[in-house]
């Protein structure tokens, strides 16, 4: 079995470039990240033409994931068994009666919102696909340090870790696939220059020991593994000539179970798939697997 991960940069925008990759490289299963649409929007119709079945999960023009499958595509699950939400933290609310000069209202006494749980946004879609559990994963950027949203993002790969950890312990000889757009830079190696990113979110230590924590769980994280050479990217952005100039990024990643590991041939990084016209600014990462024992 042929399995793929891609985020895509926008499923609607580049679906016959997606088709094409299929087509092309014999893909058997397709993890698809940031997909940009609703349900509804999702283009069924060209993948199911191509022989796909498809199961995604998107609330807004914002994140999304998707499987295309043509070795069946059964038990979809939106969402991880304890993944968190995230919801924009509340802005303090002025009295309208106060005057101007007077100081901003303490968190204690800035109104807040009813005791809900915050929405849990279209980043993890699960289903089981020619015998392996695939998890098409959209990991959340971080955005900067000591922001909300890295603390959500760190919180989400705990979670994730813990209910893939249980997984294994409720059945070793599981076959998952944990794949997709980690936004973790593990090594200095995956990153065309560091110094760069000193201060910045994708290469704090607690990113990283996040990121390295699943391997403890059980998993080992395939595409290093096989592509253990330095400087192999997945990302270039599309500023200041990135691609040509080869800064890139190595972001793109798959942990594998213990039995699925077992079954990986070779990976590859399809780097052509970044040039021409309309190209994601990711390129697909490609696991070759032999049949189970």
């Amino acid at each position: 079995m042929r399995l793929a991960t891609w985020n895509v940069n926008s499923v609607r925008a580049r679906v016959d470039r997606v088709i094409a990759f299929l087509e092309r490289s014999g893909t058997d299963v397709l993890a698809i990240q940031e997909t940009k649409c609703r349900d509804e929007q999702f283009p069924h119709a060209a993948f199911e033409a191509a022989g796909y079945e498809v199961a995604h999960t998107g609330h807004s023009a914002w994140n999304g994931v998707a499987i295309a499958s043509r070795v069946g595509i059964d038990d979809v699950s939106t969402s991880f068994p304890g993944q968190p939400g995230f919801a924009k933290p509340a802005a303090p609310v002025r009295d309208a009666d106060a005057p101007a000069e007077a100081p901003d209202p303490t968190p204690d006494e800035a109104v807040t919102l009813l005791d809900v749980p915050a929405p849990v946004e279209a980043r993890a879609l699960g289903a089981t696909c020619g015998g392996v559990r695939v998890w098409s994963l959209y990991v959340p950027h971080g955005r900067a340090i000591g922001d909300p949203h890295y603390a959500y993002k760190l919180a989400w790969l705990g979670a994730l870790r813990d209910t893939a950890a249980g997984w294994l312990s409720d059945d070793p000889g599981a076959q998952v696939a944990l794949v997709g757009d980690w936004n973790v830079i593990p090594l200095d190696t995956d990153v065309y220059d560091p110094s760069v990113f000193v201060g910045h979110t994708h290469v704090t230590p607690a990113e990283r020991e996040a990121f390295a924590a699943f391997t403890g769980a059980g998993y080992t994280e395939v595409t290093r593994e096989h592509l253990p050479a330095e400087h192999t990217y997945t990302y270039w952005d599309y500023q200041q000539l990135a691609f040509p100039r080869n800064k890139g990024l190595r972001i793109d990643f798959a942990y594998a179970s213990p039995a699925v590991r077992d079954r990986v041939t070779g990976v590859v990084v399809d780097r052509d798939e970044r040039k021409g016209k309309g190209a994601s600014d990711h390129v697909p990462v490609i696991l070759d697997l032999a049949d189970p024992a």
